[in-house]
């Protein structure tokens, strides 16, 4: 799979609000198809130009460079995501138990650290039927600075029933990732022309996010990776075919279902925090911050790269 460089830590709180917009995403899907346009001419031109004779193609050759078949896909995408605002619990038993309603969620896909996706794909004999391993790493930052209905207990006291999120919440984000790994089915549509090949899928896998809580009246934060629940994604892309390569936009909408243990811990690694959530688990041991709980829908417009390997 295509090798991604981690980005640094940027702490949300340094950089400014950026609520997605249709304005930036339909100007990302004009850049796109503007980036898929220029990628294929120069390639096809590189290609022709390379070759010192079209006639010592054999026409299985040609055909394999523009028809869907039996092969293998790695590639890696960048996007802008939207995602919807959401109710968020958070409790632990003896302490606190409020929900907070509604929460709009931020993305900020093109700051530090990016919105960027990882894939790879088999395409069945035939190539009308295959499956994804697709990994995506957007963000979803809570903007503190609206007014929110709150309902429940802090240190055994009411919360009043509207303030802002930044009188009760220092922090809540999900915003080194909020990551999903999901394993999906894929159905190639009957092609337009010979080189443009759409595609629907769907799937599920698992949440991996970085979860950053921190209350107002406390002193410990919650700063770490662990698994927090089921994740789904429905999809519908293009498919350009070049010869070697390709290249695809697709819009997906995605489902998440979080309940993120509170550990009031800082993390490492993700591997490393995900064991230790599961020692914790194994032992019985409830999270010291108890859990933060919500529902996030995203849409989701992609476009990018991949490196077709065809079976022998």
């Amino acid at each position: 799979m295509t090798h991604l460089i981690a980005v640094d830590w940027d702490q949300s709180s340094r950089t400014r609000p950026a609520s997605p917009s249709f304005d930036r995403l339909t100007s990302f899907v004009a850049i796109a198809v503007l980036l898929a346009s220029s990628v294929a001419t120069v390639l096809e031109q590189s290609t022709v130009e390379g070759e010192t004779s079209e006639a010592q193609r054999t026409t299985a050759e040609k055909l394999a460079s523009v028809l869907p078949a039996k092969e293998t896909m790695v590639g890696a995408y960048m996007g802008a995501p939207h995602t919807y605002p959401s109710a968020v619990r958070i409790e632990k038993e003896g302490a606190y138990d409020f929900t907070i309603d509604p929460v709009h969620w931020k993305a900020q896909p093109f700051k530090s650290p990016i919105y960027y996706g990882a894939r790879v794909v088999r395409w069945f004999t035939g190539g009308r039927t295959g499956m994804m391993v697709d990994f995506i790493h957007s963000k979803a930052i809570a903007d503190l600075k609206k007014e929110a209905a709150f309902s429940g207990t802090l240190d055994g006291k009411p919360l009043p029933p509207r303030a802002k999120i930044s009188e009760i919440v220092k922090k809540l984000e999900f915003s080194h990732g909020h990551n999903l790994l999901t394993l999906n089915g894929l159905l190639r549509l009957p092609n337009i022309g010979a080189r443009v090949s759409p595609y629907v899928g769907a799937g599920a896998g698992v949440l991996l996010p970085h979860t950053e809580v921190k209350l107002t009246n406390g002193d410990s934060r919650t700063y770490e990776y662990n698994y927090a629940g089921p994740a789904g994604q429905a999809l519908i892309g293009l498919e350009f075919r070049l010869s070697r390569m390709s290249v695809f936009l697709e819009y997906k909408f995605t489902y998440a279902q979080y309940e993120a243990p509170l550990s009031q811990m800082n993390g490492s690694w993700l591997i490393l925090d995900i064991w230790r959530q599961f020692q914790r688990w194994m032992n019985g041991e409830e999270p010291p911050g108890g859990h933060v709980s919500t529902q996030l829908s995203s849409h989701q417009l992609v476009g990018g790269l991949a490196v077709r390997f065809a079976a022998p």
